[in-house]
């Protein structure tokens, strides 16, 4: 097959990658818009190089004639979790889509495998418009959390440098990682609600922050200079006590001063 006629076949599938990549992580946005804790972490994408696609297809027998319906992993997105409960919420977000339709699934959570590896697998149709019309495309979903996402990246690496022949020794240590990576999921699934309250406090002060300096920021351009200077100031005094609740007063009344300015309009 020649590169020209690779590239026409692979352009859609890298098409699907980077539009599902843009469309899970405009969730976080909008998590992180609402003020709530977004199930996803991160988002990354891929497109499977075209010996990686010969290499699979020789090992499979499949007949180059039919990959596209045969592999259904050219194009794959992996979206990363914090805890292993945020893994399903993913799962269900991605049933309720409108805009791809589900082949199968493989849970490998709650049925890991005989290696250690663990992580949930949806396969997809997802649409893409080219050209030539539109192409319904088979996309792999992976979803873990960080710490499964750890371990699978070794456990790939060392297959791949020992040409799937990885020594015993090495094994048995990868099978001991992925028991300790199974503890410390369970662990952190244990402590998720003051992790959460932790996080969403952060969120809070960095907003409210990012707030005030705004306001300041466009005060300057439009208020005496003194008066700024002393807010900026103030500002700085509740900022080095860590008083949270401080903070959002003085925000409030910073809201204020900036509306009285029409300051909060300016950009």
């Amino acid at each position: 097959m020649k590169i020209q006629l690779w590239r026409e076949i692979l352009g859609p599938y890298e098409l699907a990658v980077n539009e599902l990549v843009v469309k899970f992580n405009h969730i976080i946005d909008e998590y992180k818009e609402a003020g709530e804790y977004s199930p996803i972490e991160l988002v990354t994408g891929r497109l499977k190089t075209i010996s990686s696609i010969l290499e699979k297809a020789q090992k499979k027998g499949i007949d180059l004639e039919h990959f596209q319906e045969k592999i259904e992993d050219i194009a794959g997105i992996r979206i990363i979790c914090q805890f292993v409960e945020d893994i399903y919420k993913v799962v269900d977000i991605i049933k309720r889509r409108s805009d791809m339709r589900i082949k199968s699934e493989k849970d490998y959570i709650n049925n890991m495998k005989e290696s250690g590896y663990r992580s949930y697998h949806i396969i997809v149709y997802y649409n893409v418009e080219t050209m030539k019309g539109t192409k319904e495309i088979q996309v792999e979903i992976q979803i873990r959390t960080l710490a499964m996402n750890f371990w699978a990246t070794i456990e790939h690496s060392l297959q791949y440098k020992y040409n799937k022949n990885m020594p015993a020794h090495i094994r048995q240590r990868l099978s001991s990682a992925a028991e300790a990576i199974l503890i410390l999921d369970q662990e952190m699934s244990a402590v998720r609600d003051e992790i959460m309250d932790a996080q969403n406090s952060f969120n809070i002060k960095a907003n409210t922050v990012a707030d005030i300096l705004t306001n300041i920021q466009n005060l300057y351009r439009v208020a005496n200079k003194q008066e700024v200077i002393n807010i900026q100031d103030e500002f700085f005094r509740i900022y080095q006590n860590g008083d949270k609740d401080e903070l959002e007063k003085f925000s409030m009344h910073l809201d204020k001063i900036a509306e009285r300015y029409g300051a909060q309009s300016l950009k």
